[in-house]
């Protein structure tokens, strides 16, 4: 059974192109779907995925219809091959039917692989480079704060003049920090007394 896939980001945009290049490739169902592409939790791509079965083909207009990010892209046609399922992109002219369709998925794995590899040797160099200069301290930046302000602003949260939120508020904190640097506080002057 061929199947095509049609996708379109928003509700205001139109598939027509894409039904116009589905017209005579023989699909017998189509789902379609307005949403963007950049999330894989798609609810007609899962249908989709769910309803091909063996021997069956998956029809797109493009890469770009099926999947936005290169995992996604990748991810997709395995799940699809691993149910025997071809994927027909027709804009690319990539049928995983055939070994040429095949060889240019896995060109596009190996690419992928290559582009994650060459992104971590460069966060690797760059890190080397901030160290060699004594500039890199890793983990995330500290937060520089007053301390005689924010031992003020705890003594009148503690006294519940106020809130956490406002608390967090007038220094410029987001209430989860305000909390963590709350108890760092507490762990010291516990430290400083035993």
């Amino acid at each position: 059974m061929r199947v095509a896939y049609e996708r379109v980001s928003t509700a205001g945009q139109s598939t027509l192109r894409q039904d116009v290049m589905m017209q005579n490739q023989n699909i017998e169902k189509v789902f379609t779907e307005k949403i963007s592409g950049k999330n894989r939790n798609r609810p007609e791509l899962e249908k989709m995925l769910d309803f091909v079965r063996e021997g069956g083909t998956v029809v797109i207009e493009s890469i770009s219809r099926l999947a936005r990010s290169t995992r996604d892209f990748l991810n997709i046609p395995d799940e699809l091959e691993k149910k025997n399922v071809a994927l027909v992109s027709l804009k690319e002219q990539i049928d995983t039917a055939t070994p040429t369709g095949r060889f240019l998925v896995s060109v596009f794995a190996a690419l992928a692989q290559l582009e994650r590899e060459q992104i971590l040797t460069r966060q690797k160099e760059g890190i080397a480079a901030q160290k060699a200069k004594g500039i890199y301290t890793g983990g995330r930046p500290r937060i520089k704060i007053d301390q005689h302000a924010f031992r003020a602003v705890v003594c009148r949260w503690r006294a519940k003049e106020l809130t956490a939120v406002q608390a967090a508020k007038e220094l410029s904190l987001t209430k989860s920090t305000f909390y963590r640097l709350v108890k760092q506080y507490a762990e010291k002057m516990d430290a400083l007394i035993s």
